[in-house]
């Protein structure tokens, strides 16, 4: 039986730069790029259930630059939702007029991009944890939102990621009710949180979540909050979209 690798062993996120052949290996995964011809490499990429996939890569010059990133869990097993659905392992009860922070690990896949100078290309996706890669449906069965759903744990802080699974987010929430409320889940559009990188760690632009009321409905807002740092943005692997309304679960 070959060893597993630890993840001091595993490929770091970032710049490449490929002459001749280049070897990735991440959990479950393995990708090599290899010049063929002049001006052309291949592209191979195993998981762990032997499943391969191939591509040419015709290229302008002798070399090839490659940036290794996590991107948003939104492409596998197939894109069909902008959305993702956390659910929380423990509740979260803020009293009447309270607030309060959490951090919570949050699904990532990884990316593959061709730099061309300042441009980069989208090469390949892929996720390290297929296992847990499914869909979720909020609401009812005919008018609900198809989301990419997870149930999450509590993280430590910004930098407590587990690299090539997840990256940390964080939730601040705000509870302007005249009552004690419970949260145990988040639904947002996570197209609009940039995903940052260093070495294998990876971070998430937070949200802030408030519960509010207007008349006699109580409502959610839920708006994108930008986080601050010298790590470093990974690529879009789509063009951001502008999305609706975003909601968070409530008990």
């Amino acid at each position: 039986m070959s060893e597993i690798p630890s993840e001091n062993n595993f490929s770091k996120y970032g710049l490449y730069t490929i002459t001749d052949s280049l070897e990735l290996t991440l959990p479950d995964t393995k990708i090599r790029i290899e010049k063929i011809a002049d001006k052309a490499f291949s592209y191979t990429r195993k998981n762990s259930e032997d499943k391969i996939s191939e591509k040419i890569i015709p290229s302008e010059s002798d070399e090839l630059k490659v940036e290794l990133t996590p991107i948003r869990p939104l492409n596998h097993p197939a894109r069909r939702t902008e959305y993702v659905f956390l659910k929380f392992d423990k509740e979260i009860f803020l009293s009447e007029e309270s607030a309060a922070s959490v951090f919570l690990h949050c699904p990532i896949e990884i990316g593959l991009f061709l730099v061309h100078d300042s441009h980069k290309d989208s090469l390949d996706f892929f996720t390290c944890d297929p296992e847990h890669s499914r869909f979720g449906l909020y609401g009812p069965p005919d008018s609900g939102t198809l989301c990419k759903y997870r149930d999450v744990t509590m993280a430590k802080d910004m930098e407590d990621s587990i690299s090539y699974i997840n990256g940390v987010l964080k939730v601040v929430i705000e509870n302007k009710l005249d009552s004690g409320q419970s949260v145990s889940e988040v639904i947002f559009p996570i197209i609009d949180n940039s995903i940052y990188y260093n070495n294998s760690k990876a971070m998430i632009d937070g949200i802030k979540v408030t519960l509010r009321k207007r008349a006699l409905v109580r409502f959610t807002d839920v708006k994108t909050d930008p986080i601050s740092t010298d790590w470093k943005k990974s690529p879009n692997y789509k063009e951001t979209i502008q999305t609706g309304a975003m909601e968070v679960g409530l008990e």
